[in-house]
């Protein structure tokens, strides 16, 4: 039986970003929303930890510009001020032959510009030619026809050569997606990009293009004190909507209730209803079968599990940032196992003042996608031995236990979904599969695409779309359309 005060507007699965921003938007129409969140703690990959007594991210650190989306919902939700680029180091890239830096004017490592010294210093002058050979091949060369797939992969190799492929382009990928180039659309990853290499019938000048979008500053941001603020800007939002949140909530099951236009929710014990549902979540394909029996048996990508290592260190010798903000860790290097390194001490400001003059965090990233759980120690010292020999070879500064203040390790188990052609039909037709229900709806990084970028904006549509529409008629009309 319902008990009183389990009738609801609005229900939404899940408290991640997506999550919070859906229930935020259906808070704003004056509905009496719930968030059920089956964590201890809502924000999902947006985490924090404390080490050292710092308070850090424990998820994703920074958001894409692009698209304004997020910088907008921080806005609304008192943040501007808060808002920061990183500092102007650069980022480089670690590969068996050596190190060397990433493009400063380039996407996904795509270079805007072939010969700028950064980086003709890490693919040399054969692969700076190569790359400007571009701007002589047919505008729609390694360009698939509409209805098939372009990878960024092919897209790259064809254009501009291996050596961009190899030394740039799939080293950030991995770092920021967790996949091969190969594997991803490579509009799934860089809107637009596709379109724009046509039109300009050259792979620099759509990158160069994509950039002058960008808003003036950095192509990444974050807040102040960790993207993880604003996590609870939204959590007080909500709230402060009339929205409540419930977290060690999990959700069992879903059904429909008989004769009636509203979702019956199982969590804990409790029965909950409510004509609106959305679902932040992947396992939304097996939950949702009993109402949209069209899910069944598809399945999104599980995405990579990532372990991260984080480092406080007493460590004057990093004061001068010898890797800029951070290195991303190409395939082959043999004395590396972590695929990316963040010296967020060097890449925050506000960071660096909190930890003081010699205090450095660095945080390590393992785990790449379709290599199974992440090749580390299972336990702390373990993992921090290994983080520390890393580091050491990654930034050309020896660091021991005798420079260890403090460490951290966190787990993130399917975190970031490849985008892959695959993956892209798979969500096409769950999309279609839960339209086909009124007042379903599913948001989130499994089906709007990796980056906070990407998940705000959709979350918002999907939510706003959703707060508009009349269960009972949109019931109606479907079970019309059905007895058809």
């Amino acid at each position: 039986m319902t008990q009183a005060g389990d009738d609801w507007d609005a229900i939404v699965v899940g408290a991640g970003v997506a999550g919070l921003v859906a229930a935020r938007e259906l808070a704003t129409a004056r509905l009496r929303t719930l968030v059920l969140e089956s964590w201890s703690s809502p924000g999902g990959v947006v985490g924090r930890h404390e080490v050292d007594g710092l308070t850090l991210d424990a998820g994703a650190e920074s958001f894409a510009t692009r698209g304004g989306a997020v910088a907008e919902l921080a806005g609304e939700l008192g943040l501007t001020a808060t808002v920061v680029s990183p500092e102007p180091y650069g980022a480089w890239v670690r590969l068996p032959r050596g190190a060397g830096p990433l493009p400063r004017t380039g996407l996904l490592g795509i270079p805007a510009h072939p010969f700028a010294p950064d980086v003709r210093r890490t693919i040399g002058w054969l692969g700076s030619l190569r790359a400007a050979a571009d701007r002589l091949l047919p505008a729609s060369h390694g360009i698939r026809p509409d209805d098939q797939v372009t990878t960024l992969g092919d897209l790259v190799r064809a254009r501009m050569g291996r050596r961009v492929l190899d030394r740039l382009v799939r080293p950030v990928v991995a770092g920021v997606h967790a996949a091969e180039p190969e594997a991803i659309a490579a509009d799934a990853v860089a809107p637009g990009l596709v379109a724009s290499t046509r039109a300009a019938g050259s792979l620099s000048l759509a990158v160069r293009a994509l950039r002058a979008n960008i808003p003036a500053g950095s192509a990444v941001s974050s807040l102040s004190g960790g993207l993880h603020t604003l996590v609870d800007a939204l959590v007080e939002d909500v709230r402060a909507r009339g929205g409540e949140l419930r977290c060690g909530a999990a959700v069992t099951a879903v059904h429909r209730v008989p004769g009636a236009a509203r979702f019956r929710v199982e969590s804990q014990g409790h029965v909950l209803t409510a004509p609106r549902l959305v679902v932040a979540s992947p396992t939304a394909t097996t939950l949702l079968t009993d109402v949209a029996p069209d899910l069944a048996g598809l399945h999104t990508d599980p995405g990579a599990d990532i372990v991260l290592a984080t480092l406080v260190l007493d460590a004057p010798e990093l004061d001068g940032h010898p890797r800029g903000t951070g290195v991303l860790v190409a395939h082959g290097v043999p004395e590396v196992r972590a695929k990316a390194l963040t010296h967020a001490t060097a890449k925050w400001r506000w960071l660096a003042e909190l930890a003081g003059p010699g205090r450095h965090v660095v945080r390590l990233s393992y785990g790449r996608a379709g290599e199974g759980a992440p090749d580390v120690p299972a336990d702390l010292d373990g993992l921090t031995d290994l983080a520390l020999r890393d580091a050491s070879s990654i930034l050309g500064v020896a660091l021991d236990r005798d420079r260890l203040r403090a460490s951290a390790r966190v787990t993130w188990r399917q975190g970031l979904p490849v985008p892959s052609a695959a993956h892209r039909e798979t969500v096409r037709r769950v999309r279609d599969a839960v339209s086909e229900v009124p007042g379903l709806a599913v948001v989130g990084a499994w089906v709007s695409g990796n980056g906070l970028a990407s998940v705000v904006p959709d979350a918002r549509r999907v939510a706003a779309a959703l707060a508009e529409v009349d269960p009972w008629a949109t019931s109606s009309a479907a079970s019309t359309r059905r007895n058809r």
